[in-house]
């Protein structure tokens, strides 16, 4: 194994360009880590902010990816041996230590997830996270196989969005999801959504109330601040809504629960690092057996190489992606 690899490094904050590819020492491997051939890993909205300087908590320079899928190159956990196929999200990857966007990722054995699979490596590699955040933001609604309530995916066109049309279509629920493109209509419905609304940015009252005149039983907000008072409001009395993502922001601003939120309606989240490791094993393996039989769909945009990190940034930032982006090393 070469004593050097090649990594995307965040130098500083700030545009796409504060990513550069430099050669690295492949990391030593330490008690309690193991050291992974990163073969491929799906990118993140976080690590957009993350490079725009918005985790106060991240020095730079720093490899950024949360998220990673490939094989154990040198293991220091028995039930890990060399060669094991696994996957790794969140924990603080790519913050507080190197993450996924590198040929070689040094992680803690709690966050590594064995997995079997045939998927090609950019195929898996666009499910962790995407499908983990995707699974559990429906577990929090209450959404289940047979469930005959009536899902609204806000930010439908989003990676997480497009797996959670997939799941829920492949669970039999009735589904509506909002893009604020026409282009992205006919991916939303391939996807497994029996309603596109298109989001002009005013409220959603009158397109909704026309398919669903009592609201939805659910919404997954993925767009979250500048919609979730919104969302309560759709969603039908003693309804829930989960809001997971944060692409309009992580701040709600003067929100006054008491007058925000109707009596008897629910408000909850899902936060990704809850299906981190040994949590979110089980899950993952569920979901590639899905995706390999055909039920699930991995929704893959576009796959870059690690020289192109700075235009999949700029391609992220733009928000010119429907579904997951990949970078392969």
């Amino acid at each position: 194994m070469s004593t050097t690899m090649r990594a995307a490094v965040c130098v500083r904050s700030g545009g796409p360009e504060v990513l550069e590819v430099r050669e690295l020492p492949v990391p030593a491997v330490r008690d309690g880590w193991s050291l992974v051939r990163v073969q491929g890993a799906g990118l993140n909205r976080s690590e957009l902010r993350t490079r725009q300087g918005h985790s106060p908590n991240v020095t730079f320079p720093r490899v950024l990816g949360i998220e990673c899928v490939g094989t154990v190159a040198a293991s220091t956990d028995p039930m890990l041996p060399d060669g094991t196929t696994v996957a790794a999200v969140m924990g603080e990857m790519g913050r507080e230590f190197h993450g996924g966007y590198a040929e070689y990722a040094l992680l803690p054995n709690s966050l590594l997830m064995p997995v079997t699979t045939t998927l090609p490596w950019d195929v898996l590699a666009a499910l962790p996270e995407t499908y983990l955040t995707a699974q559990g933001s429906l577990d929090a609604l209450g959404v289940a196989p047979g469930d005959q309530g009536r899902l609204l995916i806000r930010g439908g066109t989003s990676s997480v969005g497009m797996a959670a049309a997939s799941i829920a279509a492949g669970y039999g629920i009735e589904t509506a999801a909002t893009t604020r493109r026409q282009g992205k209509i006919g991916a939303l419905t391939a996807a497994g959504v029996d309603h596109v609304l298109l989001d002009t940015g005013a409220s959603l009252t009158a397109s909704v109330h026309a398919i669903w005149p009592e609201g939805p039983d659910h919404v997954l907000d993925l767009v979250g601040a500048s919609t979730a008072v919104d969302s309560l409001h759709l969603v039908r009395r003693g309804g829930t809504v989960c809001v997971t993502g944060s692409l309009s922001g992580w701040l709600i601003s003067d929100f006054e629960p008491i007058a925000m939120i109707p009596s008897g309606t629910k408000l909850t989240a899902f936060h990704s690092d809850d299906f981190k490791g040994g949590a979110g094993t089980t899950v993952l393996q569920r979901v590639i057996n899905q995706v390999e039989a055909g039920v699930y769909r991995p929704n893959i945009d576009r796959v870059f190489g690690l020289d192109d990190i700075v235009a999949a940034h700029r391609y992220m930032e733009n928000n010119q992606a429907t579904g997951k982006l990949v970078v392969v090393p």
